[in-house]
């Protein structure tokens, strides 16, 4: 198979969908792989590092799009990327379609297969390739809302981790899963006060086993959210429901009972946001503010750290883009259900049910779209 990567050209977006390792392996399987030039410059990865490797450098990314069989990337392709998507051509990237009907649209008119890394599962249930990527926005998150506290930059002007005699920062998480899990042990580690929110006991005691006692948890309802935010000095939206629109648990009313200058970081951003007044931001410009809260919804956070986010990423998904080269996207598909539900969009037809419910699109199952 032609593998492709391009360079992603979301702004301030470092990553990159392939690492020369993965292109070695590749290679080795009998592909072709054809990177756009400075693709990995972002990552730290050099055109020589990918030519060492055994791929081949294109002048362009329509170079790429135009001859690879399977484009390889990180984020959601943008409109411009859309337009050179083919009938047959499959491509394998974030997608996140549920706030996103443009990008729908434009993907079910290409024709072309589109599976999606945040609706491939596992065996537990759990979403592997989603799975590092909030390890890394959840270690990221107590970081910038702990910059977005500081005073200069519009926030109450306190220390996440207080001194002897003042009491730390009380940081709130609501949502106990993977990018919860991540921020609790970071925001503990640097002294602050931290209460995790979720609606799964049994998640709450595993929270409970493994701080001992170094966060508090809280049964998640509409009234211990409206408590907590309103004593919060930063909340962390770390909410996932897979592949459909985040839900909005903090509202425009409860900002009006926080703290002038407390912090709102929204992880969930890319699935539509878990706050009512979140609206994606950019490295360049991250914060914004509403009610005097501060608002951090930077949609591709771990971009940030482009070099750890792309060798993680690229260790979770090399094993999918192997099988997908190595046998084609249906028999990979048909021999991995896990796979199978990572596909969003096939031919013209919807085959993610998330989604079509939060657009009001017709849906196939993924079976279906196999012709079985």
């Amino acid at each position: 198979m032609k593998i492709g990567c391009v360079r992603e050209i979301k702004p301030q977006e470092y990553r990159v969908g392939l690492t020369p390792s993965a292109a070695q392996e590749a290679v080795a399987h009998g592909h072709a792989v054809l990177i756009e030039a400075g693709a990995g410059i972002g990552s730290g990865f050099t055109d020589a590092d990918y030519t060492a490797a055994g791929a081949q450098i294109a002048a362009d990314a329509a170079a790429v799009w135009a001859a690879a069989e399977m484009v390889v990337k990180v984020k959601e392709p943008q409109p411009g990327e859309r337009a050179m998507l083919r009938p047959g051509q499959v491509l394998f990237t974030y997608l996140h379609l549920a706030p996103d009907p443009a990008q729908t649209h434009d993907l079910l008119a290409s024709g072309a297969t589109c599976i999606a890394y945040e609706t491939v599962t596992d065996r537990k249930g759990g979403l592997p390739l989603l799975a590092p990527m909030s390890e890394v926005a959840g270690r990221l998150a107590p970081q910038v809302g702990a910059w977005a506290l500081q005073k200069a930059n519009g926030g109450r002007g306190v220390l996440l981790g207080g001194v002897p005699g003042v009491r730390p920062a009380h940081v709130v998480i609501i949502g106990g899963g993977v990018v919860g899990t991540a921020a609790a042990r970071v925001a503990a580690g640097m002294g602050a006060h931290v209460t995790v929110l979720d609606r799964s006991i049994p998640r709450l005691s595993y929270l409970d086993d493994v701080f001992m006692g170094r966060l508090t948890t809280q049964y998640s309802d509409r009234a211990a959210t409206a408590e907590l935010v309103a004593t919060a000095d930063m909340v962390i939206g770390a909410v996932l429901i897979p592949g459909a629109a985040a839900p909005k648990l903090v509202t425009r009313a409860m900002l009006k009972t926080m703290k002038p200058g407390a912090v709102l970081v929204d992880v969930a951003i890319d699935q539509g946001g878990c706050f009512e007044t979140s609206h994606p931001t950019t490295h360049e410009n991250p914060i914004y503010e509403v009610d005097g809260v501060i608002h951090y919804c930077v949609a591709n956070m771990p971009g940030a750290v482009a070099r750890t986010a792309t060798q993680a990423l690229g260790n979770a998904t090399l094993p999918f883009v192997l099988a997908l080269a190595d046998k084609g996207w249906r028999r990979a598909c048909l021999e991995d259900a896990h796979l199978l539900d990572g596909l969003n969009v096939h031919a013209g037809r919807l085959t993610c049910a998330p989604v079509g419910a939060a657009l009001g699109l017709p849906v196939i199952s993924g079976v279906e779209a196999l012709g079985l």
